[in-house]
């Protein structure tokens, strides 16, 4: 909860969502217990403000910012998911993606970049879609009986939010549609010969809008007792980079923010016009702040694996308790002692967009231990967004001078410092982390009927930030992201989508 003068964060509370593996390079989430979780937020940061002796009837709107591409079907008329949620990263599409080539002339990944901005990869809704319609009985059976809901989870929270099966509002804002590989960017709207080549009803898809305007308003939940926002409109929707790109302020064209999660998220806002990259970027919608307003447009590059590398150092390899002790065993060497590590454990993103790379630790000699282990995971991060701002400096053509950072990850001092040494640049991180999540306030606060929060640039609150200046010299940089590349190079054509070791994939 954020106040709508001076952008100060007043109350907050986060739940762990559990993610589940149950085969190799397959990763889901159940979306009930994401429903369950922003109830739960919801209840425990209203008491919360109740406790600082703050009036939750204060509270004016409701934004909701998500990881995009993940992918729900449900049942609208039970309000029951058909099938768990499937998680951006999941790689169970691969050979749905070879099949959808062999029909594309050339085997071309970019031939509907013009219009999407995306590259046929893993990574977007429609292929998981695809698999889903392909695979799962029950919502085949669904889709049939004119039963089935499609949405990314902003669609699965909103229809939920605002009554579920009893009238939920069945929307998604551009910036989430502009990621499932279905959405003309520039009509902004659903494609029908991309749903056409993607045999996707349309009947199934969220309604177009705009990243603030009211959607709807909180209904009570029939099987909790809370209904502390009962009646506040729902009135911002953004994807989870898009919202840390406007808690930013990066309202201008050629502002760029990286956001270190899971995976790393540099978007860069290109203003009005959507510019296509030429080295393994892609074109997004950054925002559009009203039903008549203009959608600006970004150039983002993802990585898949960045805080992911931590938690499966800790969980994975149980070299650390916690992901603060894995920062302390990199604090204590320093160094890496000539060890890389490529976490392709997704395949690699941009600007690769290699399926088949898997992940790699190299360089190691008898004197590697687990600090130059955790050392060298840090840097992989930092690495692999010095890899994308140079795709991005080539497509803008103005090099960044600083980089404007957010995400849990920005936490380690260690990181930001590194990032710093490895880009050559400053690293600039707001002293109040929550970037997406005031972001999607903002949306929600600007929305026109809402209107207690201006987005005018003269109105914005300066933040305060802490710097970090590069500490090494460039030589030095440039010899150990050499040294990087290389190892990248051996990390790619490692998987084939054939049976392996006896498994079938």
């Amino acid at each position: 909860v954020f106040n709508a003068e001076t952008a100060e964060l007043l109350s907050h509370h986060q739940v762990e969502i559990k993610q589940e593996f149950p085969k190799e390079g397959w990763v889901e989430q159940n979306p009930k217990e994401i429903l369950n979780s922003v109830y739960e937020c919801v209840e425990r940061t209203c008491e919360k403000m109740k406790e600082l002796n703050i009036n939750i009837s204060n509270i004016r709107a409701i934004g909701v910012t998500n990881q995009r591409e993940t992918t729900v079907v449900w049942d609208k008329t039970t309000g029951e998911p058909l099938y768990n949620a499937i998680v951006w990263l999941d790689l169970r599409t691969q050979s749905t993606v070879e099949h959808l080539l062999k029909r594309i002339p050339g085997k071309n990944k970019t031939f509907s970049k013009f219009k999407t901005g995306l590259p046929l990869s893993t990574y977007f809704s429609a292929v998981k879609l695809r698999w889903l319609l392909d695979n799962v009985e029950e919502i085949k059976k669904a889709v049939e009986d004119g039963r089935a809901m499609f949405g990314t989870i902003d669609s699965w929270l909103i229809w939920s939010l605002t009554g579920g099966k009893d009238g939920g509002i069945h929307c998604t804002d551009v910036t989430n549609a502009s990621r499932t590989m279905l959405f003309n960017i520039h009509s902004l709207e659903w494609d029908p010969d991309l749903c056409k080549f993607f045999d996707i009803p349309m009947e199934i898809l969220p309604k177009v809008r705009s990243s603030s305007e009211i959607y709807g308003v909180m209904k009570i939940c029939p099987s909790r007792e809370s209904g502390a926002l009962t009646g506040v409109p729902i009135s911002g929707c953004l994807g989870d980079q898009h919202a840390a790109l406007v808690g930013q302020m990066c309202f201008q064209d050629g502002q760029a923010k990286n956001t270190y999660g899971t995976g790393c998220f540099l978007l860069c806002n290109t203003g009005q016009k959507s510019v296509f990259s030429e080295h393994g970027l892609i074109t997004t919608i950054a925002y559009k702040m009203g039903k008549d307003k203009p959608a600006f447009y970004a150039l983002e590059g993802s990585v898949a694996i960045a805080g992911a590398v931590v938690r499966w150092l800790r969980d994975n390899l149980g070299i650390a308790k916690t992901s603060k002790e894995v920062e302390q065993l990199a604090a204590d060497v320093g160094t890496s002692y000539g060890c890389y590590f490529v976490p392709a454990f997704s395949g690699l993103y941009a600007p690769y967009w290699e399926p088949s790379a898997r992940g790699i630790i190299c360089g190691l000699t008898q004197f590697t231990n687990k600090n130059h282990i955790a050392f060298a995971a840090l840097e992989a991060v930092c690495f692999q967004t010095r890899e994308i701002l140079d795709a991005m400096n080539k497509d803008c053509g103005i090099p960044l001078n600083q980089l404007q950072v957010d995400g849990g990850m920005t936490n380690n001092k260690i990181l930001m410092q590194l990032q710093s040494d490895i880009l050559c640049i400053p690293v600039v991180k707001p002293s109040m982390t929550e970037t997406t999540a005031l972001g999607a306030a903002m949306a929600a606060g600007a929305a026109e009927g809402v209107e207690v929060w201006s987005l005018n640039p003269g109105d914005l609150t300066a933040v305060t930030c802490e710097r970090f200046e590069p500490q090494i010299n460039p030589e030095e940089s440039e010899y150990r992201y050499a040294r990087w590349k290389k190892a990248v190079m051996k990390s790619m054509g490692w998987e084939t989508s054939g049976p392996s070791n006896g498994k079938q994939k």
